[in-house]
C-alpha cells in the first residue's frame, strides 16, 4: 500500500511538471483518480514546495526547480514572483507574465491571469519566439550577439505587425536604451503588451510584462501607468532576488 501511494504521488507530480499548469480535476482525469484522492496528493506536494497553487491551478514549485538543477536565479525568481504578479494583475486587471530566456527562445516562467473573459495569457513553460512580443523582445535585447543572429536568421511573421528583420537591430537598441518594450499585435493579434527588465547582479534575469486586449489597453495613459507599475515591481523584485 505504501509503495502504491508513493507511486501515485510521483504520478501526480510528474503530471503537473509535464503539463506546466493544470487543475486538480485535470490531474484526476488524466491519472484515473478520484478528485478527492488527487487533491490529497496535491496538498502534500504543495506543503513540501514541490508545486504551487496559482489562481486555482497548480504549477511546478520553486523547490522542484531547485532539486532538478534549474538555474539558481530562475529558482529564486519563481520563489519571489507570485505576489508581484498577482499585485500587478490586481492593479491593472490584465495578465502579468514573468519570462526568461532559454537559448534562442523565451519561456513563460510564471503568470497571473486576468480575470476578464477577453484576456491574453500563455501556458507555464511555453516556448516563445524571442523577437515577437514585448517581453520576448526585451530578453533578446539583452542576449549575446550569437542569439540575436539566430533570431534574425529564423524570424517568421506571426501577424502583419511582427517586426521585420531589417527593423530588429534598431528596435533592440531602443529597448536597451529605454529599458522598456511595447508591442502591439506582434505575436497575438489584438494584444498590447508592455515589458521591463528584472535585473540580478547587474544582468537581465527576466522580463516582466503586462498584456491585455488593444480595445481596452491601447491608449497612452494605460501605457504610462502600466510602465510605472512595472518599473516599481521590477525594482523591488531585483532587490529581493539579490538579497
Amino acid at each position: 500500500m505504501a509503495q502504491n501511494s508513493f507511486t501515485r504521488g510521483l504520478d501526480v507530480l510528474i503530471a503537473i511538471a509535464r503539463n506546466g499548469q493544470v487543475s486538480v480535476a485535470e490531474v484526476a482525469e488524466e491519472l484515473g483518480l478520484a478528485t478527492s484522492t488527487a487533491y490529497r496528493y496535491v496538498r502534500s506536494l504543495r506543503d513540501y514546495g514541490l508545486i504551487e497553487e496559482s489562481q486555482g491551478v497548480y504549477v511546478p514549485g520553486w523547490r522542484l526547480m531547485e532539486i532538478s538543477g534549474e538555474h539558481l536565479t530562475h529558482t529564486r525568481l519563481v520563489e519571489v514572483a507570485g505576489e508581484y504578479l498577482r499585485t500587478l494583475t490586481y492593479q491593472t486587471g490584465e495578465t502579468a507574465v514573468l519570462a526568461v530566456r532559454a537559448g534562442s527562445h523565451a519561456i513563460c516562467l510564471r503568470q497571473s491571469v486576468s480575470p476578464a473573459p477577453d484576456r491574453y495569457a500563455f501556458r507555464i513553460n511555453e516556448l516563445l519566439p524571442l523577437y515577437a512580443g514585448a517581453g520576448q523582445r526585451l530578453l533578446l535585447a539583452y542576449a549575446p550577439r550569437p542569439i540575436v543572429e539566430v533570431a534574425l536568421a529564423n524570424l517568421v511573421s506571426y501577424s502583419a505587425a511582427t517586426i521585420k528583420p531589417d527593423e530588429l537591430p534598431a528596435a533592440l537598441a531602443q529597448v536597451r536604451r529605454d529599458q522598456l518594450a511595447v508591442s502591439r499585435g506582434e505575436f497575438k493579434e489584438g494584444a498590447i503588451a508592455v515589458a521591463v527588465p528584472v535585473f540580478s547582479n547587474g544582468e537581465c534575469a527576466a522580463s516582466l510584462t503586462i498584456a491585455g486586449p488593444s480595445d481596452r489597453c491601447d491608449n497612452a495613459e494605460w501605457v504610462r501607468r502600466t510602465t510605472r507599475l512595472l518599473r516599481a515591481a521590477a525594482t523591488e523584485m531585483s532587490a529581493e532576488i539579490d538579497a
